[in-house]
């Protein structure tokens, strides 16, 4: 941020409204020798936005739970209803995809109707855009974190509940899920509506107020209106509070416009933020969720009570590790935790996938400890993760898409990343049959190889960068030393965390 000059204070924002995301200018007294000097002050959280964000992002635990809940109800179904694998694995991956079908629905929602879930996105577009630096990349992981706390309680559930009756322990299993859905429904009754839905629908006098909720000013929040009235055509000086707006504005047609046919700078932040969606469920992770007991019985666990157990520690190690990346990603910055998470993912695929063909090659022997090394290998996997691709898909996706497309631009991410899980999870048993299982791992790490090279040259650093940084870090470079000075800045970033 530029210094601010202390006898010439800003005097006005009527002309200018503040960056919000850069710190405020105050002024102290160095008693060494009376000078007048700038520090900063760093903006406080706003807990309306945390609120809703927090309600919001139940839709993740739900989606967590629903995943990881079918790995081990799964092993209880087939016994009680006789289905196939293949039969298994289609009731697997259909869980995303019918995810697909809500992922898209934020770029069509204000067709009339009262969307308050979809607050998710613009909470976290605002936050992301709002949010002091040091703490963007902690709010906007929320989404992440919520499906790692599903996750382990739908493994709990399967490992508490597999002593009953099969008639009843698999009900029981999936039937818990609706607990969270019915706190949901009720705390989504006190959420406000989207800015975006408000506009779209004419009622500009609600949207005022509820970004003045979501804002830390008025003329931050004035200057958010201004740039929802731009995405929707409606004129800036118009002010009523309820306007009548046209039947195609009304319905998001300049935001579908610009995605569609995009700007270059546009297109380099769709395919950053598509691209990492993309490559987060590439990389194989929802396999692991998933099926987890089929893993850990190719690796030789017999007994059902052990198989789940062990399911257990990986959902303890996924939720342990996101924690930690919400502390480290705004201390680090966004590519090197990316960088080491996938170098450290590529390691353990390529272990993993070793050890369980050296089980699959010695069937009749009792191969302890391999079997033991495949489980750590398979801990250490999901916590590589968590600690970096997991919730940073979000965090960057979150900072770099410009707020006017943010609603939009996040549903294209997170369909990508549903269609993958899905095709993931409709396919996975009849890979590892086709290219047995160690084959299937050697694949992933290859996948998460090139993932790693998309990261390194698409993806630029985004900690600390205001809004007009931002835009600019993804314009066309023009002398090749910018380029090389950042993948430099960023390779010193890893030995940083590293030596850390």
């Amino acid at each position: 941020m530029a210094e601010t000059k202390p006898e010439d204070p800003p005097k006005s924002f009527s002309s200018s409204p503040p960056d919000p995301a850069k710190k405020v200018a105050s002024f102290t007294t160095d008693p060494a020798d009376g000078m007048v000097l700038p520090c900063t002050k760093k903006k406080k959280m706003n807990k309306y936005v945390l609120a809703c964000s927090l309600v919001a992002s139940m839709n993740s635990i739900l989606s967590g739970y629903d995943t990881a809940v079918l790995s081990g109800a799964i092993l209880y179904i087939q016994d009680y209803m006789k289905i196939s694998d293949t039969m298994s694995e289609i009731l697997m991956g259909s869980i995303n995809i019918y995810c697909l079908i809500g992922a898209t629905v934020p770029g069509e929602y204000p067709i009339g109707l009262d969307w308050r879930r979809l607050c998710l996105y613009d909470c976290l577009g605002l936050q992301g855009k709002v949010a002091p630096a040091t703490t963007q990349g902690f709010f906007t992981s929320f989404p992440e974190i919520f499906v790692n706390a599903g996750v382990l309680l739908g493994y709990i559930s399967n490992f508490a509940l597999a002593p009953l009756p099969t008639h009843i322990n698999w009900r029981l299993m999936l039937g818990l899920g609706a607990l969270p859905a019915v706190f949901l429904g009720i705390a989504i009754l006190f959420m406000p509506e989207s800015p975006r839905w408000l506009v779209m629908q004419g009622q500009l006098g609600e949207a005022r107020k509820v970004l003045e909720k979501t804002s830390d000013s008025s003329e931050e929040a004035e200057m958010r209106l201004a740039e929802i009235k731009e995405t929707t055509g409606i004129p800036e000086h118009c002010s009523d509070d309820v306007i009548q707006v046209p039947k195609g504005r009304s319905s998001g047609q300049g935001v579908w416009k610009e995605l569609i046919r995009p700007t270059p700078v546009v297109r380099r932040i769709l395919i950053a933020s598509i691209g990492i969606f993309f490559f987060q469920q590439a990389s194989g992770i929802d396999a692991v969720v998933l099926y987890s007991p089929s893993i850990f019985k190719k690796a030789g666990i017999k007994s059902r009570s052990s198989l789940l157990g062990a399911t257990m520690a990986v959902g303890f190690s996924k939720t342990m590790f996101v924690l930690v990346s919400t502390y480290l990603v705004d201390r680090f910055g966004r590519r090197p935790l990316l960088l080491i998470s996938t170098m450290g993912m590529i390691f353990s695929h390529v272990l993993l996938a070793t050890g369980l063909t050296i089980i699959d090659h010695n069937p009749d022997k009792k191969l302890t400890g391999v079997l033991a090394l495949c489980i750590a290998i398979l801990l250490t996997l999901v916590a590589f993760f968590s600690s970096g691709l997991g919730p940073i898909a979000w965090v960057y996706s979150s900072e770099i898409i410009p707020l006017r497309l943010c609603a939009q631009g996040l549903s294209l991410g997170v369909a990508t990343n549903r269609l993958i899980s899905g095709i993931i999870g409709m396919t996975f048993i009849t890979l590892y049959k086709a290219i047995t299982i160690g084959g299937a791992f050697y694949l992933f790490a290859g996948i998460t190889m090139l993932s790693a090279v998309f990261y390194y040259f698409f993806l630029p650093e985004t900690r600390g960068k205001t809004l007009e940084e931002l835009e600019t870090l993804f314009e066309k470079p023009k002398p090749h030393e910018d380029v090389d000075s950042e993948h430099r800045a960023a390779n010193n970033g890893v030995k940083a965390a590293v030596s850390s």
